[in-house]
C-alpha cells in the first residue's frame, strides 16, 4: 500500500487535469478581457502579466502530470 490505492491514484489523476484546465482557462479569460475590465494601460500590462504567469503555470502543471511528477509519494526514497 505504499504507493496509494488504485482509487487514489485515478482521483489524484482527474484533480490534476481539472487544474491545468481551470488554470489555462482563467488565462485565456484574462487574455481576452473576459471579465471587461477597464483598459488603461496599467491594468492592459497587469492583466497581460497574470495571463502570461498563470499560462505558464498552466503549462508546467500539464508537463509535470504527463509525466508523473506530482505523485512524489510513489516514488521509493
Amino acid at each position: 500500500m505504499a504507493n496509494g490505492s488504485g482509487i487514489t491514484r485515478i482521483l489524484r489523476m482527474f484533480f490534476g487535469i481539472f487544474m491545468v484546465i481551470v488554470y489555462l482557462g482563467m488565462a485565456y479569460l484574462l487574455a481576452v478581457n473576459f471579465f471587461d475590465w477597464t483598459t488603461t494601460p496599467l491594468w492592459n500590462t497587469l492583466r497581460w502579466g497574470m495571463a502570461v504567469i498563470i499560462g505558464l503555470y498552466g503549462f508546467f502543471r500539464c508537463y509535470r502530470q504527463i509525466t508523473g511528477m506530482d505523485y512524489y509519494r510513489n516514488n521509493p526514497e
